[in-house]
C-alpha cells in the first residue's frame, strides 16, 4: 500500500498543476517547469530534490485536499551538470498556483542556494511566478526575507543566474533584481514590481 501511495504521489508530481493547466501553458507558447529544466541540463544528470515535498497552509481553501496539496508545491528544485560543469537550480512551476511562493517554495528554493555556495557552484533560477501566496500571509513574505537574505550571502561567493520565463510581480522580481545577471524572453517575460490589479486598487 504504501509502495502504491507513493508511487502516486510521484506520477502527482511529474503532472505539477495536471495536464489542462500544462496544456494551457504550451498553448501560450511556455515550457513547463521540467521541460525548461531538462533542456537546461546535460542529459541524464539532473537529480531533484524535494520532490515530495507540499505546502502545510490550511486555511482560506488550503486544505489537505489532493487538488490544494500538490507534491513538490509549485517548484522543482536540484542539480546536475551544465556543459559538464555542477550548477543548482530551482524552476518555478507556472501550473501550480501561478507559480506563487509559500513557506515550503521558499524552503527549496533556499536549500539549493545554499548547497550551491557550500560547494562553490553557481545557482540558475528560472522565474515564472505571480510572487507571494496570499493565502500563506506573513508565512510566505517570510521566505522571500529568508531568499533576499541568501541573495545577498551568496553574492560574490558564487554567480547567480535569473531567467524571467512569465509574468512575474513582487518578491519574484525582487529577488531576480539582486542576481548578477537576469535573462527574458520575448513576448512572454514581464517583471512587475507588484501586480497591475493591486497598483489600480491602490491608486
Amino acid at each position: 500500500a504504501f509502495r502504491a501511495k507513493l508511487e502516486k504521489e510521484r506520477e502527482r508530481a511529474l503532472l505539477g498543476g495536471g495536464m489542462a493547466r500544462i496544456d494551457k501553458q504550451h498553448s501560450r507558447g511556455s515550457l513547463t517547469a521540467r521541460e525548461r529544466l531538462s533542456l537546461l541540463f546535460d542529459g541524464g544528470t539532473f537529480r531533484e530534490l524535494d520532490q515530495l515535498k507540499a505546502h502545510r497552509c490550511t486555511e482560506f481553501g488550503m486544505g489537505s485536499s489532493d487538488a490544494t496539496r500538490i507534491p513538490g508545491d509549485g517548484v522543482v528544485t536540484g542539480h546536475g551538470l551544465v556543459n559538464g560543469r555542477p550548477v543548482y537550480a530551482f524552476s518555478q512551476d507556472f501550473t501550480v498556483f501561478g507559480g506563487s511562493l509559500s513557506e515550503t517554495h521558499a524552503q527549496k528554493i533556499l536549500k539549493v542556494m545554499n548547497m550551491a555556495m557550500r560547494v562553490g557552484a553557481p545557482v540558475i533560477g528560472l522565474n515564472d511566478s505571480g510572487g507571494a501566496r496570499i493565502q500563506e500571509g506573513v508565512d510566505s513574505l517570510a521566505g522571500y526575507c529568508d531568499i533576499f537574505q541568501a541573495n545577498v550571502d551568496a553574492s560574490g561567493v558564487v554567480p547567480q543566474i535569473s531567467v524571467v520565463m512569465g509574468p512575474c510581480a513582487g518578491g519574484a522580481v525582487y529577488s531576480p533584481a539582486m542576481t548578477d545577471f537576469i535573462f527574458m524572453v520575448d513576448h512572454t517575460s514581464y517583471m512587475f514590481v507588484t501586480g497591475p490589479e493591486v497598483v489600480k486598487t491602490v491608486t
